[in-house]
């Protein structure tokens, strides 16, 4: 079974690592879950809890990738393989997610003082670490980890906001 060999605790990461088994067609949180797995390997679709035809072809398409058996049916080494390879920053991650990305998002909270296990499981001591973290950088502290947060955490500065149009032009009579 692969693992990243980041996580700390084998026990807590390996069944962190699996998810149900979910077929085409399904309805259930766990295919959001998945979903939003697929969004942060570059499938681009809607995260609503179906297993529609979007999300089997874009299942089937990585089953073909990594040459596992192309049925589009999601099993535990599909989980194992999409939570070890997410990569930190591409998706929003909140309480109960787990995975690669989870892990890196621990050792970035202790590199800035918090205490929380490095387990790869967003559990409630990361979360209140960050909703501390998200107050005191003046955040909106809601305990989901966005784009903005990932870069305070890494110490980058955050990205200027728009300035508002102070002059307009108004030619009335040309189109472009």
């Amino acid at each position: 079974m692969h693992t990243n060999p980041e996580f700390t605790h084998e026990g807590d990461a390996a069944a962190s690592l699996s998810g149900p088994i979910l077929h085409p067609w399904d309805r259930k949180p766990a295919v959001a879950e998945l979903q939003e797995l697929l969004n942060a390997h570059g499938f681009k679709m809607r995260v609503d809890g179906d297993f529609g035809f979007i999300t089997e072809a874009a299942v089937k398409s990585l089953q073909r990738k990594h040459r596992l058996r192309i049925d589009g049916i999601v099993r535990p080494h599909l989980w194992i393989l999409l939570k070890t390879t997410v990569q930190a920053g591409s998706r929003v991650l909140k309480q109960g997610d787990t995975g690669a990305d989870v892990n890196q998002l621990q050792g970035l909270l202790q590199v800035n003082g918090y205490r929380v296990p490095r387990n790869g499981i967003f559990c409630t001591k990361t979360h209140e670490a960050i909703v501390d973290f998200q107050h005191t950088c003046k955040l909106k502290a809601d305990g989901k980890v966005d784009r903005i947060t990932w870069l305070l955490l890494r110490g980058k500065p955050t990205p200027p906001e728009p300035r508002n149009q102070t002059r307009w032009f108004f030619q009335t009579g040309k189109w472009w």
